[in-house]
């Protein structure tokens, strides 16, 4: 195992590491809120282990949480790790062969592709990949049963900002795609239409709906 990812540099171990532990602050989040909710511990932990994608995790807590229907929260899910579809084809000779295959398509996620594709030579791809999948693949449950601690002894995680956490990151990841004019306007676009369908529609669909921003176009 040291043999295979000899191939990776110190500074690209360094950061896949720090990348795992930000990975475990915000699988904190997502236990203690999850509690904060009032779902029972297994829950998250089950998510965390089956579905290993926070974006989808979070959407779903919430949008249960909030009264909206568990199918309703699934689709929205799913819908928000289509872009695993074009990953899976550019990843496709890191994740292995035969048995492997399995566990490296499970590990793959935002994270474990950017390094995996950042690197220069087929070994120190795949090298990259399998690190930072395994490491978040391990961190993510084990923040999110921390966070679950901190959940029971906390009455009130949102006080201290833990609701904002995964939210905050996943705005610091889009913001500069919005410098591409066309996806600005549809961002706005699928917002606006997502805000406006709130007081109308179940509780998870109006994320499902902003998905029309899509057929916006910049002037």
């Amino acid at each position: 195992m040291k043999q295979f990812f000899s191939s990776l540099t110190g500074d690209t171990v360094k950061a896949i590491v720090l990348v795992v532990l930000a990975v475990g602050v915000v699988g904190m989040s997502y236990g203690s809120l999850a509690m904060a909710y009032g779902f029972p511990l297994w829950v998250p932990f089950v998510l965390s282990l089956t579905v290993l994608a926070g974006a989808s995790e979070f959407m779903f807590i919430g949008i249960v949480a909030s009264g909206g229907n568990p199918l309703a929260a699934a689709a929205a899910g799913l819908l928000v790790n289509a872009r695993h579809v074009p990953f899976g084809v550019s990843v496709r000779d890191l994740v292995g062969r035969r048995g492997a295959a399995l566990l490296g398509c499970h590990i793959m996620n935002d994270e474990s592709v950017v390094f995996g594709l950042s690197q220069k030579t087929p070994e120190q791809r795949r090298a990259a990949y399998w690190l930072c999948g395994l490491g978040v693949a391990i961190i993510w449950p084990v923040g999110a049963l921390l966070g679950a601690g901190i959940g029971k002894l906390l009455p009130a995680p949102e006080t201290i900002g833990l609701d904002a956490v995964f939210p905050a990151i996943l705005l610091a990841l889009t913001l500069p795609a919005f410098k591409n004019r066309a996806t600005l306007a549809r961002a706005l676009s699928g917002a606006a239409i997502s805000l406006a369908a709130v007081p109308f529609v179940a509780t998870g669909l109006p994320v499902l709906l902003s998905l029309f921003g899509l057929l916006a176009r910049k002037k």
